[in-house]
């Protein structure tokens, strides 16, 4: 029952570790892959109005791996049968500089203009779903700057959808579409070089913050930075609380479990009470004794450990082939819990567990080596 105990408690917490470090890996790869890794805008919504000099400047700073001005508004967007509000992102035909292409469901990633003057759009699925789209549909564009009079008439743009995206982060998927920049600025009246905003991506996500502090140094009022961790950072703080909390409730039960030693110790001291004493009139000192049952503690909980390592390898493989733990896309931004093992949970878990196995076999190691011998032949007879 001991070993199963520090096996149960041992597998649980390397689990929950492999289970909070995969919903981290997750929703980040997801937030990168949508969002950008720093943005540039000016206070009070007032465009860039010289966003290719910004441009050449921030590209200059090290760290930065490339820049690109979009075009950022709000407008309508409607099909056939149904209409939504939604935010217009335009940006290079060539795409942006998220990584969204990798999250196409349906169709392809392709903002250029088809054969019969129809520019590509790329929107996300719930946004598809909400207006019965696919690839292939007509989209119908509506922008306009102020009030609608009679003498301040809509923008209007007509879209073909080329392809779908889907993050399974409702936030992403619901309110944007991408479009070529060139249209943008048409249905938003912002010549060129006016730009919304800036996007920048930097050569290495551990970079984020240093390129994004010197940035905010570097850049005078009104222009002000972003970084991704900033602009989604009631999403990071929620992985953050997952990876805090988690693994410390667990391993209450690898506490619990390793505390079982002290009673499984405890009756093989009183199995072994006349084997004790015949062992101290024959010259074994206290000691001997306590490091008899020191070690016969330490193997159970070696056992023990050995087998809940096994029992969370095995789990990493079937969860990861079989998607047995389903979650609630809505809720959790994905279909199942991922699994990313780290080796050093493996050592952590380790050697947390047979420090904790020799801390409870030492109780019992220390009553045994204490008995009276005299005392102890007697008893046994």
């Amino acid at each position: 029952m001991a070993i199963t105990g520090v096996a149960i408690g041992s597998a649980g917490l390397l689990i929950a570790f492999s289970i909070v470090h995969g919903f981290k890996s997750v929703i980040q790869e997801k937030i990168m892959g949508y969002g950008t890794h720093i943005t540039i805008e000016t206070y009070g919504n007032d465009p860039l109005f010289r966003s290719d000099t910004l441009a050449v400047f921030v590209a200059d700073v090290p760290g930065v791996q490339e820049v690109q001005p979009v075009i950022y508004s709000q407008g309508m967007l409607q099909t056939r049968d149904f209409a939504e509000g939604v935010f217009f992102k335009g940006v290079d035909p060539e795409g942006d500089l998220s990584d969204i292409r990798n999250y196409i469901r349906n169709g392809s990633y392709d903002l250029t203009t088809d054969e019969n003057g129809m520019p590509g759009a790329v929107i996300g699925a719930r946004l598809a779903q909400n207006l019965n789209a696919e690839p292939g549909s007509i989209l119908t564009a509506y922008a306009i700057q102020g009030m609608p009079t009679p003498l301040n008439l809509p923008q209007i743009q007509q879209f073909r959808l080329s392809g779908v995206y889907h993050t399974g982060i409702d936030t992403f998927d619901d309110t944007m579409i991408l479009i070529s920049r060139s249209y943008a600025r048409t249905l938003f009246d912002m010549a060129e070089p006016k730009a919304s905003q800036l996007e920048v991506r930097v050569q290495n996500l551990d970079d984020i913050h240093a390129v994004g502090q010197t940035l905010a140094e570097k850049l005078p009022f009104p222009y002000y930075t972003q970084t991704v961790y900033q602009t989604y950072r009631s999403i990071f703080a929620w992985i953050n609380l997952q990876e805090q909390t988690i693994p410390f409730v667990i391993a209450v039960m690898v506490i619990v479990a390793a505390f079982n030693l002290i009673g499984t110790v405890l009756i093989m001291v009183l199995e072994r009470t006349r084997d004790i004493g015949i062992l101290k009139t024959m010259g074994a000192s206290d000691k001997d004794i306590r490091s008899v049952f020191l070690i016969e503690g330490l193997i159970v909980g070696a056992a023990g450990l050995l087998i809940g390592i096994f029992l969370s390898l095995a789990f990493y493989v079937i969860q990861d082939t079989w998607q047995l733990i389903p979650l609630p896309e809505e809720s959790y931004y994905m279909t199942s819990a991922p699994v990313e093992p780290h080796i050093s949970d493996f050592f952590l878990v380790s050697i947390l567990t047979l420090i904790l196995c020799a801390l409870a076999s030492w109780l019992p190691a220390r009553v045994a080596s204490r008995l009276n011998p005299l005392k102890v032949i007697a008893y046994g007879r």
